[in-house]
């Protein structure tokens, strides 16, 4: 029996595309252990300098991770992009392993619904989240967000001009507007907890939930 890494720390990225590369870069600046693995020279030469440990591998070959050690790894993430049949050998073969945790990048839904049937815990998709998230970010004045499904989002925005100098408590923007101040940062000062006494000072930024459409509208106010 494999021993895990106790305090699972550690993550394997196995695909180093764009989409990998920068997720194992990522994962390493938030101190993560992370093994990166893909089955071209060119590309493990690349990214050797870069990150901690790149291996050169099959990996739709089980043998071939339980060598590399993969199997005592808690999490990985299959972030193949170019070969469907790769990506999902792949997720079999981690299934094989009995990783408790394994992470997939899909192109289609019908490559999402392959890797879920072989094994695959979670299932991302990079471009199609990120394409819809620069979208809204364009036609809005959200400086950013999450959405979580259920069309409920928190998001960061500027304090809207007419609002400008009004306490939360006046400008009651769960009744009025849908939505929720939780946080605020004002000028030269770090986030903070938004309360009925917090005044909405020139160039603020706050931090609002609620559903898209309610955001979108809070941050549009003129």
């Amino acid at each position: 029996m494999s021993a895990r890494h106790s305090d699972d720390a550690g993550v394997v990225v196995i695909g180093l595309g764009r989409f990998g590369y920068h997720l194992a870069g990522a994962l390493a600046r938030l101190d993560h252990e992370v093994l990166a693995i893909d089955r071209d020279p060119a590309r493990v030469q690349r990214w050797s300098a870069e990150l901690d440990r790149v291996v050169q591998a099959d990996a739709t070959e089980e043998v071939a991770l339980r060598q590399l050690g993969v199997a005592d790894f808690a999490r990985v993430v299959v972030a193949i992009g170019a070969s469907v049949e790769a990506s999902v050998l792949t997720v079999l073969a981690l299934t094989e392993l009995g990783i408790p945790q394994i992470w997939a990048r899909a192109t289609s839904e019908k490559h999402a619904k392959i890797l879920h049937s072989v094994g695959a815990h979670h299932v991302v998709f990079p471009e199609a989240e990120t394409g819809e998230r620069v979208a809204h970010l364009i036609v809005s004045r959200m400086l950013d967000f999450i959405e979580f499904g259920d069309d409920f989002a928190i998001a960061k925005v500027r304090v809207p001009a007419p609002l400008v100098g009004r306490a939360l408590r006046e400008v009651a923007p769960r009744d009025r507007y849908g939505v929720m101040v939780v946080g605020a940062k004002l000028p030269g000062e770090p986030f903070r907890y938004a309360g009925p006494d917090t005044v909405l000072a020139p160039e603020s930024v706050l931090i609002v939930e609620g559903s898209i459409t309610q955001v979108q509208r809070f941050a549009a106010l003129t």
